[in-house]
């Protein structure tokens, strides 16, 4: 499937998409349920100010992979979208390759395995050596076979643009980071 259209899309809009979608790295993965949007003129993303070092990979343009390292501890995984935008993975529902995700990770809840964009790259093996690769064939993407219920929120931990709502999520799903605020959890197909 050619990807190149979803991921010149809006922000929101492949951020949206990639709810339901089977992500894979080197034989980890499962069901992508819970992401959130970037843009390039967004005051909460990493490019707002241009490239730098750190964010070099998302001016790669579409299809590439930026991970960068959060307050020290945790690698973040995004899918780069336009020059500037992408989408940080969120959470996934853990399906392949379990025993060297709950290696990694050590004993947590199974729902808890992937929950939370650190969890989820150190369970899937995600380090700064991925920042800027491509996405194909480095990874392995593949959307949902039909619309699939989704869920729209604020984003988490920020402290600026809090009101804009590019958090998305799979609804009624276990595997979120935390749940969407029950006044937004009107699932949109």
């Amino acid at each position: 499937m050619d990807l190149a259209p979803l991921f010149s899309s809006p922000i929101d809009t492949l951020a949206r998409a990639l709810i339901g979608a089977t992500f894979t790295v080197r034989g980890c993965g499962g069901i992508i349920v819970e992401t959130e949007a970037y843009g390039r003129a967004d005051p909460a993303s990493h490019s707002v100010n241009g490239p730098t070092a750190r964010n070099r990979a998302m001016f790669l343009g579409p299809g590439h992979v930026y991970v960068y390292l959060s307050y020290g501890l945790h690698h973040c995984i995004n899918l780069v979208g336009q020059p500037g935008e992408a989408v940080l993975i969120r959470a996934l529902q853990p399906q392949i390759g379990l025993d060297a995700m709950v290696a990694r990770r050590g004993p947590v809840p199974f729902h808890r395995l992937a929950a939370g964009p650190g969890n989820l790259a150190r369970a899937l093996g995600i380090g700064l050596e991925d920042n800027g690769l491509p996405l194909e064939p480095s990874f392995d993407l593949a959307l949902p076979q039909s619309p699939v219920p989704v869920s729209t929120g604020p984003r988490i931990g920020l402290t600026k643009a809090t009101d804009v709502l590019w958090r998305f999520g799979l609804s009624g799903s276990a595997f979120l980071s935390r749940p969407f605020p029950r006044a937004r959890n009107n699932p949109e197909i």
